[in-house]
């Protein structure tokens, strides 16, 4: 089997404290197929319709950060149930709801404002209508994080990708920036904490943020002006150079297709995961607004881009025949050269006006300044017919299932026979739901599928007959063979039957029901601003004229469905839903995806055809034109901007800077022989700080239970990083925790069961987490392929490097079959290995909470180190942890590539100091920027310094050059 990752949205938050456990053990040789400690530093950049450069994923980090960009034509912005699994990560959350819609009015009333964002503590929230017709809602309270954000509903007709052109392109100019790249000059000098735009199947929004007052202005200032006056709609070369354009550098060859937008769609079209991911996903995401307090129903790899897919137009057209959800918003490879200019221009004419949008702001700032800069462009407007144009129609329910069958382009390795993928989709409702049934059916998602002892995931996991996926309302499997296609659906709808005529044990829902009120209480938003995220949760309702306030209110709906539980008993709740939604649903869609090898060769070579009868068709002047063309786009796009225009763009002076750094408070201690960092923060009594095995008293079900009625969630995961000064690395084992302050006993006996308790002996579940990891790592060589070069190239050649691509995959490919072989002799090296690791020796803890909870943990804490072993009983052994420096290529079917160049510049006698992370910046933004990705026609093209190991890395992303790209690196000197 081969294996997808659960990713869990976290929404909110209350007291807590937060705790981790490192032990930095080195891993000593074992009769394992491989020596090589496996790196856990940053996940693969998850990949959008954004117009930030795509971050650098080798960096390192302790702390397993959530995905680095929101995707954009994914629809989920805020929120998420962040386990803290090491394979969780926190994702956007929003709605797109395909149902019938009622208006909303402002009652003006700040009262009930103020009532509907209590948790964020505002001053002053008002909402309403301002010339002419653009809706407002402004939050003033005391967090220094302000944002602004701007909505226009924009759904498409077509495939041609208008939506996601038009919002790479009003940021390549306007009427008060005239430069071609006013984006990437605010990213030059702006202090932003967020700097984007995302679309989705039937919306495009705009997102800034700032702690800096007059950045914040400056920001909002250059985002109002892109979207009312942009320049592009004047400039066809934009529109090339971001849309699309045909290339040829000379007569005599042949002609392609180039664009920004179109070389990032057929990346997006070359990834089978991603494909089944997206189109079941989405199928069910354009159906109900879910509960923007729950789980948002999805399961997937971390890895998996939440994107658009090629497939996902056939099945949308299935489950949304009548509506824009039939089409694909981000474009179709094979459809985006059919968009002409005057589609393009007439797009933004009909939808980006205020009259069709929603505006946002959030923050400290005086909000009489906001409505000042607000009316200076809206008072230009009159009213529009866009508010009417722009609504989503609804789509009917079926009244019968349906099936399709496509294929996906896979490479010819392996048994293709056993790489089928099944998914199950269900359209819910017409109508929309309300809070207490969409809460309700957030805690179904999670008592079906949240966790690994869920029951339908469990079932559908120990089957054999593949692995799971759960996008939105769906359930599949990928690694299906071909016999066991028709089993899935046989599987997964006894399952559901006997769950809805059983119920669910007590304990389950005991677990379900603190894990996402922990989750609303803790309002966890990782590295996204706090503002952005409720922005993201209102839009859901608020683009479809409901109420935008209702998303933000859960202690009403939640209390209300514990009392309901408590009287009628948890089957008398959930039963009838899982009837009424899904068994007795008959507007479902059955998605088979058959591997196909050939398929990505017949693609490319049908757009050849394409192209060579386009050139067919053209006489000798019309190439000399067409050439001609190519040169003035390219000269254009490699011409600096004039200095008149550059001084337009605003900029911070040193004085608008505060020279204080933020500061964490942070008292260094000892207990029991270990290291203890304490961190005094305010944490609404949180306490913060191997999971898939049970224990001699606890099954793994009881196990993850038992976790999630006690705590807010555990993990355990490596950690290999280099260190500046040293050849060698240094390598961690990372246990991370959060409860409520109460519960601090409860957690740190969780912490010693899953450390020390835990059996290995359960030879079929261990198979199934080794065969779920191989699989995560596959899937990261097409959709991640920069995060598989910066592993390769820039982490400073040591072993973690290795275990994290492509020796990893190997080695898991070893370890999978081992455990048929020999599973005694695994089972004792794993048990070699945690004897190794955990000890007092050596060890740190971090531990944040509030004063008074952080003494009254220490004696839990305390405990839990007397119970670890003073030192290792095992020696250890050496560790070759370098790895041989050497050019390679890994070959994978993609229409795209992935180019990465390093050097190691300490080797080159530099020293440490600021400069090489000041020029790292400035290469990215201005030489990568427009060579790579401008001239390019990359989808990124970015550097970076890792000041441990010395590393200086290029990268490309979603590139459809190879040695052009690594041309432009080697021209990096010149241009400095």
């Amino acid at each position: 089997m081969e294996g997808a990752t659960l990713l869990r949205s976290s929404l909110a938050s209350s007291n807590r404290l937060f705790f981790s456990f490192r032990s930095s053990r080195r891993l000593p040789c074992f009769s394992l197929p491989s020596s090589r400690s496996s790196s856990s530093s940053s996940a693969s950049a998850v990949r959008n319709h954004c117009r930030c450069p795509i971050p650098n994923p080798s960096r390192r980090s302790l702390l397993r950060p959530a995905s680095r960009l929101l995707p954009s034509s994914a629809p989920n912005v805020a929120r998420s149930f962040s386990s803290l699994s090491p394979r969780a990560v926190a994702i956007p959350f929003t709605h797109i709801l395909g149902c019938r819609m009622r208006s909303w009015k402002s009652s003006g009333s700040r009262k009930s404002l103020r009532s509907s964002l209590e948790s964020v503590n505002p001053k002053l929230c008002s909402s309403g209508t301002r010339r002419p017709g653009a809706q407002v809602i402004s939050v003033s309270n005391d967090d220094e994080n302000k944002v602004f954000g701007i909505v226009f509903r924009t759904p498409p007709n077509d495939s041609t990708g208008i939506p996601h052109i038009l919002e790479h392109s009003v940021l390549c100019g306007s009427r008060k920036y005239p430069l071609k790249e006013p984006f990437v000059e605010l990213l030059k000098g702006s202090l932003n904490t967020f700097l984007n735009a995302f679309t989705y199947p039937d919306r495009t929004c705009y997102l800034v943020a700032s702690t800096n007052t007059k950045d914040f202005y400056n920001l909002v200032d250059v985002y109002l002006d892109a979207v009312f006056f942009p320049n592009c709609v004047e400039d066809f070369r934009t529109f090339q150079q971001e849309g699309w354009h045909y290339e040829l550098n000379d007569p005599s060859y042949d002609i392609s297709y180039k664009g920004v937008v179109f070389n990032e769609m057929k990346g997006v079209y070359s990834q089978p995961d991603n494909i089944l991911w997206r189109t079941a996903q989405q199928a069910k995401y354009l159906v109900l607004c879910l509960p923007s307090i729950s789980s948002s129903f999805f399961f997937s790899s971390k890895y998996f881009d939440i994107d658009t897919s090629c497939f996902h137009v056939q099945l949308l057209q299935a489950l949304f025949p009548d509506n824009t959800y039939a089409v694909d918003s981000g474009g179709d490879p094979t459809v985006i050269p059919k968009l002409t200019f005057e589609e393009f221009k007439e797009f933004h004419r009909k939808y980006y006006h205020p009259s069709n949008a929603r505006i946002w702001f959030y923050g400290d700032d005086d909000p009489t300044e906001r409505l000042r800069i607000l009316s200076e462009y809206l008072d230009m407007f009159n009213a529009s017919s866009s508010p009417n144009e722009s609504r989503i129609q609804p789509q009917k329910l079926f009244s019968e299932p349906i099936r399709i069958s496509e294929k996906y382009p896979a490479g010819e390795d392996g048994d293709l026979r056993k790489k089928n993928m099944v998914c199950l989709n269900w359209l819910l409702a017409d109508n929309p739901l309300d809070l207490e049934t969409e809460l309700t059916l957030g805690f179904l998602d999670h008592l079906m599928l949240g966790t690994p002892a869920s029951p339908l995931r469990k079932i559908l996991l120990e089957s054999g007959l593949g692995d799971l996926l759960q996008p939105l309302f769906s359930i599949g499997l990928k690694g299906v063979s071909e016999d066991d296609i028709q089993k899935v659906e046989e599987v997964v709808m006894s399952t559901l039957k006997k769950l809805a005529e059983e119920g669910f044990y007590t304990e389950a829902v005991e677990a379900s029901m603190n894990t996402i009120e922990f989750s609303l209480r803790e309002n966890n938003k990782g590295s996204f601003p706090r503002g952005l995220s409720l922005m993201v949760r209102s839009i859901g309702r608020w683009i479809y004229d409901l109420d935008p306030f209702e998303p933000l209110k859960y202690e009403k709906p939640l209390l209300a469905l514990k009392a309901r539980i408590e009287a009628e008993g948890s089957k008398a709740v959930f039963s009838p839903l899982i009837k009424k939604f899904i068994l007795d649903n008959p507007h479902r869609v059955v998605v088979e995806m058959q591997p196909d090898p050939e398929k990505a060769s017949r693609d490319e070579e049908a757009e050849k055809e394409v192209l060579q009868k386009v050139k067919s068709c053209m006489t000798e002047e019309d190439l000399a034109e067409l050439a001609r063309a190519t040169q003035e786009l390219q000269l254009r796009q490699e011409t600096p901007d004039l200095p008149e225009a550059l001084t337009s763009v605003p900029s911070l002076s040193l004085q608008d800077i505060s020279r204080e750094p933020t500061r964490i408070p942070t008292v260094v201690g000892d207990i029991n022989g270990a290291k203890v960092l304490r961190h005094d923060l305010f944490t609404n009594a949180v306490l913060q700080s191997l999971l898939e095995m049970g224990t001699k008293d606890l099954s793994f079900v009881q196990l993850n239970q038992l976790t999630g009625r006690k705590t807010g969630g555990i993990s355990v995961y490596p950690m290999t990083s280099s260190v500046h000064g040293k050849a060698d690395p240094c390598s961690h084992i990372i246990v991370r925790g959060k409860a409520m302050a109460g519960r601090a006993d409860d957690l740190f006996h969780l912490f010693n069961c899953v450390l020390q308790e835990v059996q290995f002996t359960d030879q079929q579940r261990f198979k199934q987490f080794v065969s779920q990891s191989k699989a995560r790592m596959e899937n990261r060589l097409r959709g991640g392929g920069h995060g598989i070069a910066a592993s390769r190239i820039c982490k400073a050649k040591y072993c973690g490097v290795d275990f994290r691509t492509n020796g990893w995959c190997q080695f898991l490919q070893a370890l999978e079959e081992k455990v048929d072989q020999d599973w005694d002799g695994i089972s004792s090296s794993l048990e070699e290995i945690r004897k190794s690791l955990l000890s007092r020796q050596g060890s740190i803890v971090n531990i944040t909470a509030e004063g008074k909870n952080l003494t009254n943990s220490e004696k839990f804490m305390s405990k839990f180190l007397d119970l670890l072993p003073n030192s290792s009983p095992v020696a250890t052994a050496s560790w070759n942890a370098q790895l041989p420096s050497a050019n390679e290529a890994i070959v994978i079917p993609t229409q795209v590539n992935y180019v990465g160049k390093a050097g190691n510049i300490y080797d080159a006698g530099y020293r440490l100091s600021g400069s090489a992370h000041v020029i790292s910046k400035y290469i990215s933004n201005t030489w990568l920027w427009d060579r790579v990705r401008v001239s390019g026609g990359a989808y990124g093209g970015f550097c970076d310094f890792d000041s441990h190991s010395g590393v200086f890395s290029f990268l490309s992303y979603r590139d459809p050059n190879l040695l052009k790209t690594l041309g432009v690196y080697d021209g990096t000197g010149d241009f400095l």
